[in-house]
């Protein structure tokens, strides 16, 4: 069984106190987040108090062929959830008894897996008193990544297996000004590669092995490139990769990653630019799964500078589903009183971050 992967030394550049001057960083709060959206099952502890984050542990379901299947995901969480669990109070020196709030990500995400997380969540609300506070994944990845960034109002790129979406605070919420019109980036990548044989394992030595194979090509397969104002499309892009992918011999399957590779995060980086251009933001936020990747990250700084705009992203273990995000997610509701019942608490499965109120902003 794989060991509980643990972390409580992030770097927070600047106060929360700058970043939501709004809430009462005076009261002394600790917050519990749990995520299970996807293939993580991760617990977070935040508080108001210095270091913020105080530890995140995660568990992750690899599939040892195929993609995610949901119901393994589901039964991956149930079984390392009580050992997560445990391992984040002992690490951070918490008790349960300590903690203000639970917080759970109820969506957007896969309904099995998300499931497992609320049951718990509700169980540790009822159990032992604690208010129960609603947080939407997506949302909780952009603030984990204004937080460690020290972005007040970015616009944002957010790239993941089931997410790709330029959004911008305005009034209240986090409007998406544009977004993929059929599979996320994340999904792209990952589904090729499952296809034409690569993966899994997905992530090899910090990168995907998409991008691993295309760093044997010395150029790239021309692949359609779809822009569509400021929406992209990706399933276009992957068949006629695949189809390339068929007809390959050896040495031009590189050539097709590197293709691949170019437009999906070229097209990406293109939206966002436009999304900058047109909401004047003078700083932008790269976060999400995909925003591991150092050819993106680089790719997207170079767009930030070409465009004099401060460029940000969180650290790699930040920009995956973790436990950490819903934890500070959920301590900025519950400063300002946002909770819910037990009974209310059901997940959402399609959960949009255009429908939810950030009220701290």
């Amino acid at each position: 069984m794989e060991n509980v992967a643990i972390q409580n030394s992030y770097s927070i550049p600047i106060s929360p106190r700058e970043l939501y001057p709004r809430l009462d960083w005076d009261r002394d709060v600790i917050v519990l987040g749990i995520e299970s959206t996807a293939h993580t099952f991760g617990v977070g502890i935040a508080s108001t108090n210095p270091p913020y984050l105080l530890v995140d542990a995660r568990s992750t379901y690899k599939p040892e062929k195929g993609g995610i299947h949901p119901r393994e995901a589901a039964s991956h969480h149930t079984r390392r959830a009580p050992e997560v669990l445990r391992e984040a109070l002992e690490y951070s020196g918490v008790s349960i008894r300590d903690v203000d709030a639970i917080a759970v990500a109820l969506g957007p995400g896969l309904g099995p897996a998300l499931r497992v997380g609320a049951t718990i969540a509700r169980g540790l609300s009822v159990y032992f008193g604690k208010k129960l506070v609603p947080v939407n994944h997506a949302i909780a990845h952009l603030e984990i990544g204004k937080l460690v960034t020290g972005m007040k109002d970015p616009l944002i790129l957010y790239v993941s297996g089931g997410n790709t979406t330029v959004t911008a605070l305005a009034k209240n919420r986090y409007r998406v000004f544009g977004e993929t019109l059929d599979i996320a980036l994340g999904n792209l990548l990952d589904t090729f590669a499952r296809d034409v044989g690569l993966a899994p394992p997905y992530i090899v030595e910090g990168m995907h092995v998409v991008d691993r194979c295309a760093e044997d090509a010395d150029e790239p397969v021309l692949l359609p490139y779809v822009v569509k104002g400021m929406d992209v499309s990706f399933s276009g892009l992957l068949t006629a990769a695949e189809r390339a992918w068929r007809r390959a011999g050896e040495r031009d399957k590189p050539r097709i990653c590197l293709g691949l590779r170019e437009v999906a995060y070229s097209a990406t980086i293109e939206v966002a630019e436009r999304g900058i251009a047109h909401t004047k933001k003078r700083e932008t936020l790269l976060t999400g799964g995909v925003a591991a990747s150092p050819i993106l990250r680089e790719k997207f700084r170079e767009m930030a500078t070409y465009q004099r705009v401060r460029p940000g992203y969180p650290p790699a273990r930040l920009s995956g589903d973790n436990g950490a995000m819903i934890a500070w997610t959920g301590l900025l509701y519950y400063l300002l009183g946002v909770t819910i019942e037990v009974e209310d608490s059901s997940v959402r499965q399609r959960w949009r971050i255009d429908s939810v109120d950030t009220p701290w902003l």
